[in-house]
């Protein structure tokens, strides 16, 4: 099969184009045949290097984290999925990711696609979109009436945050560039905060919950508005324990942990409309077209989330 490596860590240019062994699957899981995948900034922090200590991966590499497609084989034990199923899900990868034509994935990390939701729109979303369910619904217990900031809400996690937490009833607050106003506004923020004009800790106060998508200084400042019994989940850096102890917050570094019945809530929301993936950009699936979707992905400027199709 077709896919995109990495021999080594490095560069953009270490995403080469190679024929691989078509993945065998476990009694327990199933084989997808890819329609669609997309980038997450993990990507390109693995090719890097910079994550080698966390995730052991033995070279090649195949990376990616998202996968939507239709069922081609079914494991022994796979009770609930059939062959011919459209389904998306963020595999557990140890080296064989979705920069390729097929994916191993376990029964558990499945979720049905409805047919309403095209595959690009389906593979922006379990990576991203489960992060940001896991730090406001899981941690931070986002419920009607919180006001919650989003930092970086132009981002693939910041986009699905906003829509999620529109979704619980909150009041949203959200950072980004004065170039996203428009689309980010149309999320349905309540107020859209341009970080090149405005400190967000001068114009905010008495914030329920801060998404902290950035770490350092922001990450600091963000104490400054959260009231007290407050909550602050990070997908960045572990805030410190002593700092969010002395605010009276709740604050934790959040790692996501996949799961298929948590992305089929995610589908419900999308079918009811509460929630649609904004897909900025769209490249190839070559090796040419991987590196320029990392490159664009290394600015942290992308629109929303990047795509690459793979099969129609």
């Amino acid at each position: 099969m077709k896919a995109i490596v990495i021999e080594q860590y490095g560069g953009k240019d270490q995403l080469i184009e190679k024929d691989v062994p078509e993945p065998e699957i476990k009694q327990d899981q199933v084989l997808v045949e890819l329609h669609a995948t997309s980038i997450n900034p993990i990507d390109w922090k693995l090719r890097e290097g910079y994550l080698k200590e966390k995730l052991d991966f033995d070279f090649p590499i195949i990376l990616g984290w998202d996968a939507a497609g239709v069922i081609k084989k079914t494991g022994s034990a796979v009770q609930n999925f059939n062959v011919g199923d459209r389904v998306f899900a963020r595999p557990e990868t140890t080296r064989n990711g979705t920069y390729a034509e097929y994916v191993a994935v376990d029964e558990y990390l499945l979720s049905r696609l409805p047919e309403s939701i095209s595959f690009e729109e389906a593979a922006a979303v379990p990576l991203a979109g489960l992060t940001a369910w896991q730090c406001l619904v899981d941690f931070s217990d986002v419920s009607k009436g919180d006001h919650v900031l989003i930092h970086a809400g132009s981002g693939g996690v910041g986009h699905f945050a906003i829509q999620i937490a529109k979704a619980f009833g909150a009041t949203v607050s959200a950072t980004a560039s004065g170039k996203n106003k428009e689309w980010v506004e149309k999320l349905g923020v309540d107020r859209f905060i341009n970080y090149k004009d405005e400190d967000f800790s001068e114009v905010l106060s008495d914030v329920d919950i801060v998404l902290d998508t950035m770490g350092g200084q922001i990450q600091e400042k963000s104490y400054e508005v959260l009231k007290e019994g407050g909550r602050m989940p990070s997908i960045v850096q572990p805030p410190n324990e002593d700092t969010a102890s002395k605010h009276g917050v709740k604050a934790g570094f959040v790692w996501l942990e996949p799961d298929g019945d948590k992305l089929s809530k995610l589908a419900d929301l999308m079918v009811e409309e509460k929630i649609k993936p904004v897909i900025g950009h769209q490249f190839d699936f070559n090796e040419v077209g991987l590196q320029e979707a990392h490159e664009l992905s290394e600015t942290h400027h992308a629109k929303g989330k990047i795509v690459i199709p793979i099969t129609s």
